[in-house]
């Protein structure tokens, strides 16, 4: 009976928020326990239909909700007929690392026909992630979002709002993902152009045959709404933004920011946005759009917009031919972004504290870049001049081991990884020149990973080049959020630099965006025992090689010493 009485009292607040959020009752489950069936599923909402990957039937999956401090178990059941593995995008899973979920890095694939129970373990985040497929690019339709609820007793730092929506960006081919992934292998070159981009799965009005497929968002005026916004994309940075409305960021990545009230909000692959939105103009219907951002010769995008409609309850009227339309940017404007991006700021208040690290342990210095390999014998490469296109951390293109290697780590089994990944880059030049001579262009092949000890702090520099395009790249830390301490164009000068770095109020990520011909300063503590992933959130980018792998050893207690594997590891 104690029991009972005890339950009740612990979930009535989350009860009481899905009475209050009507939206969100049809999707919600328990906020302990899922369970997960990877199947086929017919997607028939433009001219044409075909079967696609999804969880439980639905694309995008099912909407996880969770209190802060949580456990979530989830049963991964594999009724497809391809491996998958699945990543809880920006869960920290502290000392547990085995059900991180990228391929062959933390675990072998789960196979057809076979389950895994992954453990998620939260701790201090609060606000919006997601979960996502992490191999073979099987994420294109294999996602969902993560909702972390303020604990039981304690409440949002801002006024509740009136209600709250999951808006998730994504992007669709008309050929099977695996097909696209393949070409890209066997050709060297880049990857066929998406078909459409999505809103909550829908590509909206401006595609052929998607008058019945745009997704409606229905307010009422003078109400305040969350808005928490997901980059489900492969490969594209969107501008995203309501016609005629401010939005105004209060989180990103499961942390708490400053309020900061733009018209256009900038997010790459990976990232989350927890946003208030308060419509408060004439009442009737108004374009919600995202935008592909792009820059760089090996960047290209679609010559349209998603689109969702938002609807103010009040009005009378029928839907016009030409709803307001957001004022975007150019496609190839980068000061957009690269001002957005700067201006965040973590909220540091008593309820929401920070603590970047003051002193520095040890200093990472790499390179972010697009490379490019000799086409092999007797072949066609399509990357640029007949190579095969590929990319690189430090000028390393990672390649994965047939063995995971956190496997390898935690049995010492010798030979699936080397320890030389560099804490300096191998060769300095003018990183961001127009133009560099072309020995530069082909990196080094391996498997290296940077070793750490429990309780370093470290300060990691990550700067883009000019090798091949100045693109950007959105950073994934695996196992960690960080301080994002400085952001700059050109060359990082460690002279200068470091002088205006935000040591008071840096937002806290798990995802970064490099900017093209740009650098950002990264700082965080390895309080987190494990073998985690660092990687571009670009999905061609990672298949090219732009990734490494963290190490950080056992402390000397027993709360700062990796969890053991589970019983159901899936083999390889």
């Amino acid at each position: 009976m104690w029991c009972c009485k005890n339950m009740i009292i612990f979930f009535l607040p989350f009860l009481m928020f899905l009475l209050l959020n009507s939206s969100l009752i049809s999707q919600a489950a328990s906020p302990n326990y899922y369970k997960f069936v990877i199947k086929e599923a017919w997607y028939t909402r433009l001219c044409y239909s075909k079967k696609i990957l999804t969880v439980n039937g639905q694309f995008p999956g099912p909407t996880m909700y969770a209190y802060k401090g949580q456990t979530i178990v989830v049963e991964v059941h594999n009724q497809a007929n391809d491996n998958i593995t699945l990543h809880w995008h920006g869960v920290k899973q502290p000392r547990n690392p085995w059900s991180d979920g990228p391929v062959y890095i933390t675990q072998c694939p789960i196979q057809p026909g076979k389950m895994f129970r992954q453990e998620i373990i939260l701790s201090d985040e609060e606000g919006t992630l997601w979960w996502h497929a992490h191999n073979s690019w099987l994420r294109a339709t294999v996602y969902g979002a993560m909702i972390i609820y303020p604990k039981p007793g304690t409440n949002y730092p801002f006024p509740r709002p009136y209600k709250e929506h999951v808006i998730i960006l994504g992007e669709w081919w008309k050929e099977d993902i695996k097909d696209v992934l393949q070409y890209v292998l066997e050709s060297g070159g880049q990857p066929s152009l998406s078909s459409a981009y999505l809103i909550n799965g829908q590509p909206g009005d401006f595609y052929e045959c998607s008058e019945n497929a745009t997704y409606e968002l229905n307010v009422k005026r003078g109400k305040t709404y969350m808005l928490r916004i997901i980059n489900a994309a492969l490969d594209e940075i969107f501008y995203y933004a309501i016609a005629n409305h401010s939005l105004t960021v209060v989180g990103t990545d499961a942390s708490y920011t400053k309020p900061l009230t733009r018209e256009i909000i900038s997010i790459t692959p990976g990232q989350t946005y927890d946003v208030l939105f308060h419509p408060n103009l004439t009442p009737g219907y108004y374009y919600m759009a995202a935008n592909a951002y792009v820059n760089g010769t090996l960047v290209k995008s679609l010559n349209a917009s998603a689109t969702a409609v938002v609807k103010y309850n009040e009005t009378s009227s029928s839907k016009p031919s030409n709803p307001p339309f957001p004022r975007f940017p150019l496609d190839n404007d980068t000061s957009t972004d690269f001002n957005f991006s700067r201006s965040l700021r973590s909220l540091a208040s008593k309820e929401h504290p920070i603590d970047v690290p003051k002193k520095v342990g040890s200093r990472l210095f790499t390179t972010v870049s697009m490379n490019s390999f000799p086409c092999d014998t007797n072949a066609t490469c399509e990357g640029p001049n007949g190579t095969r296109l590929a990319a690189s951390m430090s000028n390393i293109s990672f390649i994965d081991p047939s063995i995971d290697i956190l496997e390898a780590y935690y049995y010492n089994i010798k030979g699936v990884y080397g320890k030389n990944f560099p804490k300096f880059v191998p060769y300095v030049f003018d990183f961001t020149a127009e133009n560099q001579p072309s020995y530069l262009f082909t990196p080094k092949k391996g498997t290296e990973v940077r070793m750490y000890k429990y309780g370093t702090s470290v300060e990691m520099v990550l700067q883009g080049t000019s090798l091949l395009s100045s693109i950007d790249h959105p950073m994934h830390l695996h196992g960690y959020s960080f301080y994002v301490v400085g952001i700059g164009r050109g060359n990082f000068d460690k002279n200068k630099d470091p002088k205006n770095y935000n040591l008071v109020d840096p937002p806290i990520r798990n995802t970064v965006n490099v900017p093209n011909n740009g650098w950002v300063t990264i700082r965080f503590k390895t309080d987190n025992p494990g073998v985690w992933f660092v990687h571009c959130h670009v999905e061609a980018h990672v298949t090219w090689g732009m990734n490494t792998v963290f190490i950080v050893k056992d402390g000397n207690k027993s709360e700062e010493k990796m969890l053991p594997p589970p019983p159901d590891m899936p083999p390889c």
